[in-house]
């Protein structure tokens, strides 16, 4: 028994080694006669059958090697009274040296400048007017922050608490001055942006001053900057004037046109048809500029906040267009509301205006087709 016991797996009995063998394709020893198989039966040397292709034996007049023919061209044989190589004859011209007398070149001196410009350098230094730029105008002691609206100082609260005041009282100060100097008023405008430019409210406040000096393409700059932060269209009407007052009516046509009136606010609306007719007035289109002011809030009988404006400017459009007598009662009308607001708040009350006798108008081809 000890002898038919496998080396390799001493528990495997005979039979078992038995069946394990005998199961074909599975056994080392099955695929190991399988080849001895094979190989007695070797392949056999090639034989060429009838009809191959035999091996290539060259035939006659075949193209022979190439070999050289009587008068061809021969290599090149230096000929007789060729150019010779230079030579450098006598008398020519010797290379330059200084003569007695002749500048010499510049050697520096002890205690030579070192340089006649200053060098400069990518960031001026401290506290230069190139760094800090212009002085900020000074803030008298009356003035605080909380004479700044407190919806506006809400948007201050990203700075710094002194920062955030300090630009609360330039703004303060730049509404104080607006009607009555606008130039200073625009210098503590321009202080505040230069302590916070990213703030929506700054920008909208330099914008506002600029315009009141005229100077119309920096308002347009701050007015674009400011929406672009804010999102919001408030200033529409002033942005669409200062286009005017750059010489763009068609871009302030433009740019009037893509806003959505629906969602402007009763005054801003009427102040965007004001500016939308002036640009009329600007191309020539008289007719239009009328109908710009064709709108619901045009009441000749009570006054509001916007109703002098708006009267004052369709006296405007009728007065260009010949009306004189119907330019005249618009302008008498928007005189009457401006003195009856006074000092009344108009958001509170609303004045009933009733000193102007009426005049029966003719009405224009454009007021019947909105008819």
């Amino acid at each position: 028994m000890a002898q038919d016991r496998d080396p390799e797996n001493p528990d495997a009995t005979p039979e078992r080694r038995r069946r394990f063998t005998d199961r074909a394709g599975s056994s080392r020893g099955a695929a190991r006669s399988d080849n001895q198989r094979q190989r007695g039966g070797e392949r056999k040397p090639y034989v060429a059958r009838d009809g191959e292709r035999k091996p290539y034996v060259k035939r006659d007049g075949e193209r022979k090697p190439y070999v050289k023919r009587d008068g061809e061209r021969k290599p090149y044989v230096k000929r007789d009274g060729e150019r010779k190589p230079y030579v450098k004859r006598d008398g020519e011209r010797k290379p330059y040296a200084a003569r007695d007398g002749e500048r010499k070149p510049y050697v520096k001196r002890d205690g030579d400048r070192t340089s006649r410009v200053p060098a400069r350098t990518s960031r001026p230094p401290q506290g230069s007017d190139r760094r800090s730029g212009p002085a900020a105008p000074q803030l008298p002691d009356d003035v605080t922050p909380q004479d700044l609206p407190a919806s506006a100082r809400n948007e201050l609260k990203t700075l710094s608490k002194e920062n955030a005041e300090q630009v609360a009282r330039h703004l303060a100060m730049a509404a104080r001055l607006i009607d009555d100097d606008p130039e200073r008023a625009h210098a503590h405008a321009l202080a505040a942006s230069r302590s916070a430019g990213r703030i929506a409210i700054v920008r909208e406040t330099v914008a506002i001053t600029a315009y009141a000096l005229g100077d119309f393409a920096l308002a347009v700059r701050e007015l674009r900057t400011y929406r672009r932060i804010s999102g919001r269209d408030d200033q529409i009407a002033l942005l669409v004037d200062s286009e005017r007052g750059v010489g763009r009516p068609d871009r302030a046509l433009e740019v009037g046109r893509a806003v959505d009136r629906s969602t402007l606010t009763t005054d801003v609306r009427v102040e965007l048809a004001i500016a939308m007719s002036g640009a009329r007035l600007d191309l020539g289109e008289t007719e239009r500029a009328l109908s710009e002011l064709d709108i619901p809030e045009l009441d000749p009988d009570r006054a509001f906040s916007w109703s002098p404006g708006l009267f004052a400017a369709r006296a405007a459009v009728l007065e260009e267009l010949g009306r004189l007598d119907e330019a005249q009662q618009w302008q008498r009308r928007a005189e009457v509301a401006a003195e009856a607001l006074g000092a009344v708040d108009a958001d509170l009350e609303v004045i009933e205006v009733d000193e102007i006798d009426e005049i029966e108008e003719a009405a224009s081809p454009v007021e019947e087709a909105t008819d």
